[in-house]
C-alpha cells in the first residue's frame, strides 16, 4: 500500500550548555522531534578548538549509542532528523551537513524547511567553487548550499556577518540551527513557514522545532524565535538581529498532522486546536451515528471533539501498532497485499452493526482512507461516514512538505462527493478553511494554506527549477536546467 500520509520535512535542535552532556540532550531533543523525519539523524558536537559531525540513515535510536554519545563531548550541539525534501534519501544528504572555512575553522548547519530559488543558490555555489578551483561537492540539498554560501564568505567576514549578508538572499522555507567551534546560531525566514523556539536551561539555551522537545530536555520555552530574526548564543550571552522585515506566514498544516499534540504554536496548544477541529466539523458535516472513532493517533483530538460536538458517543474501534515506522525491511508481497493492517486493525466487538463516524486528519492520495473503510465494513460496520480535520489538499507544497503531486492528489481533480465515491464512504466531510483558521485561533493573513487554496506566499520559479530532485538532474546535465525539469504536476504561481 502506498503511503497516504504527507511526509513531515525535518526536526532542528540546537543547545548551548557549558557543563552540560549536550549530545546526550540533543539526542533526546531529537527523539521528541522524530515524527518530523524518519530517514537520517545527525548531530554536531563543539568543544570550542573543533566540531565533530556524527550522522547516519536511519532513526535517531538507530543512529546513536551510548558510546557514540559519550564520545560527542562539549559545550554547544546541533541536531537534526530528516525526511528529504529536496535531494535523495543518501548518507552524503543527512544533516547537519559541514564545511571547513578557509580559516580552518568548522561550521555545521541543520535544516527544516525548503527552497524555491535552489538554483540560483546552486548557480552562485559553482562560481565560488570554479574561482577556487575546487571539485564541487556530493550532496544534492538546499541546505548544502546554504552551508556551502556560508562557509566561502565566514573565513573573511566572520559567521554572523555572512549569515546576515546571506539570508536575506535565500527565498522560501528555513528554520535553521548552525554553529561553528564557540557560538550557536538560529534563524528564521521572513514568513515563519516552519516552527522554531527557544527555550531555557539552568546552565544555558536550547533552540528547536516544536515546544514538546523543550519539555522533553527540562527546558523552559522563552519564546519563538520571530520571522527574519537570526540568533546567536556564546559565552557574551543571547543576541538577536534581523536580516528581513516579517511576514508571518505559518503553516497552518503543522495544527492538522505535522506538529505533535503536546506542542504550542503561536501560544495555542495544538491538541486544543484538534479538539476545536473537530466540534467545527460536527457542526459543519452534522450525522446521524452510533460511534464515532479516530484513525490513531492524529485522528484521536478531532474525533474526541467531533464526540463532544455531536454528542454521539466517543469510541476506540481501531488499535494502531505502535511499533510500524520506518522500517529497513520489504515487506513480501503477501504481506504488503495485508496493506493497512500492518498499521492499523479494526476492534471487530465494538464495530459490528454500527453506524460509525471515522475521523482523520487528512486525505491526500485516498489509498489509506480508501482500505480502512473497507476493512471497516468487512469487520461488520453498517455504514463508515468519513469526517477530515481539514480542507481538501488541492495543490502539492513547495516549503517543507513532500506531498504527492498535483496528479496524484485525490482531491486535486475531483469534488468532495467525487472524493467520497473513489473512497467508498456513505458520507464525507472535510472541515471548511475557515473553520480550521478559526480553530488555530491565528489571523487567517498570518498562515499559508497554499495546500488547501492554492496561494502561495512565496513566489514560485517556474516548474524547471522545482522539484525534490532538481540538484541530482541540474549535476547530471552538468549544471545545466533541463527545460520542463520539476516536480510532478507542480504548477506556477496562480
Amino acid at each position: 500500500m502506498t503511503d497516504d500520509k504527507p511526509r513531515e520535512e525535518c526536526g532542528v535542535f540546537g543547545v548551548w550548555a557549558p557543563g552540560e552532556e549536550v549530545a546526550k540532550l540533543t539526542y533526546f531533543g531529537l527523539f521528541a522531534l522524530q515524527h518530523r523525519g524518519q530517514e537520517a539523524a545527525g548531530i554536531a558536537v563543539s568543544d570550542g578548538r573543533q566540531v565533530v559531525v556524527f550522522k547516519d540513515l536511519g532513526l535517531v535510536s538507530q543512529v546513536f549509542d551510548e558510546q557514540t554519545l559519550t564520545s560527542l563531548r562539549g559545550h554547544l550541539a546541533v541536531g537534526h532528523t530528516r525526511y528529504s525534501t529536496t535531494g535523495a534519501t543518501t548518507w552524503e544528504n543527512a544533516q547537519p551537513t559541514f564545511r571547513t572555512t578557509a580559516t580552518g575553522s568548522g561550521l555545521a548547519l541543520g535544516h527544516n524547511g525548503n527552497l524555491v530559488n535552489t538554483a540560483e543558490l546552486h548557480d552562485e555555489v559553482r562560481e565560488l567553487t570554479a574561482r577556487h578551483n575546487g571539485t564541487g561537492f556530493t550532496a544534492t540539498t538546499d541546505s548544502d548550499l546554504i552551508t556551502e554560501l556560508l562557509a566561502a564568505t565566514s573565513a573573511d567576514i566572520g559567521l554572523e556577518e555572512a549569515a546576515t549578508r546571506l539570508l536575506p538572499r535565500v527565498r522560501g522555507a528555513f528554520s535553521l540551527t548552525f554553529c561553528d567551534e564557540q557560538t550557536l546560531y538560529a534563524a528564521r525566514d521572513p514568513h515563519g513557514v516552519r516552527p522554531l523556539v527557544l527555550g531555557r536551561l539552568e546552565r544555558g539555551w536550547v533552540v528547536a522545532s516544536e515546544t514538546a522537545a523543550l519539555d522533553i530536555v527540562g527546558a523552559s520555552f522563552v519564546r519563538e524565535v520571530e520571522p527574519g530574526e537570526l540568533l546567536a548564543i556564546d559565552e557574551n550571552g543571547l543576541r538577536s538581529s534581523r536580516f528581513a522585515a516579517p511576514e508571518p506566514k505559518g503553516c497552518i498544516f503543522e495544527y492538522v498532522y505535522l506538529a505533535r499534540p503536546d506542542t504550542h504554536i503561536a501560544g495555542r496548544s495544538v491538541h486544543a486546536t484538534r479538539v476545536a477541529i473537530g466540534r467545527q466539523l460536527a457542526e459543519e458535516f452534522p450525522v446521524e451515528a452510533d460511534l464515532v472513532i479516530p484513525v490513531p493517533e492524529s485522528g484521536t483530538p478531532a474525533a474526541i471533539g467531533f464526540a463532544q460536538g455531536s454528542g454521539i458517543p466517543y469510541g476506540q474501534g481501531l488499535v494502531k501498532n505502535a511499533y510500524v515506522g520506518r522500517t529497513f525491511i520489504q515487506p513480501s508481497q503477501t504481506i504488503r497485499q495485508l496493506g493497512i493492517r500492518l498499521k492499523l486493525n479494526p476492534l471487530r466487538d465494538v464495530i459490528r452493526g454500527k453506524r460509525l463516524v471515522v475521523v482523520d486528519d487528512s486525505i491526500v492520495r485516498g489509498n489509506t482512507q480508501r482500505a480502512l473503510v473497507r476493512m471497516l465494513r468487512e469487520a461488520g460496520a453498517l455504514e463508515v461516514h468519513v469526517r477530515i480535520g481539514s480542507p481538501p489538499v488541492r495543490w502539492p507544497c513547495f516549503y517543507g512538505i513532500d506531498f504527492a503531486s498535483r496528479a496524484e492528489l485525490v482531491a486535486g481533480d475531483l469534488d468532495m462527493d467525487g472524493v467520497r465515491r473513489s473512497i467508498g464512504a456513505d458520507s464525507l466531510g472535510y472541515v471548511s478553511l475557515d473553520g480550521l483558521v478559526q480553530a488555530s485561533e491565528q489571523p487567517a493573513s498570518r498562515l499559508c494554506a497554499a495546500c488547501f487554496d492554492g496561494n502561495y506566499p512565496i513566489p514560485l520559479p517556474d516548474d524547471a527549477q522545482l522539484g525534490k530532485h532538481l540538484l541530482e538532474e541540474i549535476i547530471a546535465n552538468d549544471g545545466k536546467l533541463t527545460a520542463g525539469y520539476g516536480a510532478a504536476g507542480a504548477l506556477n504561481q496562480p
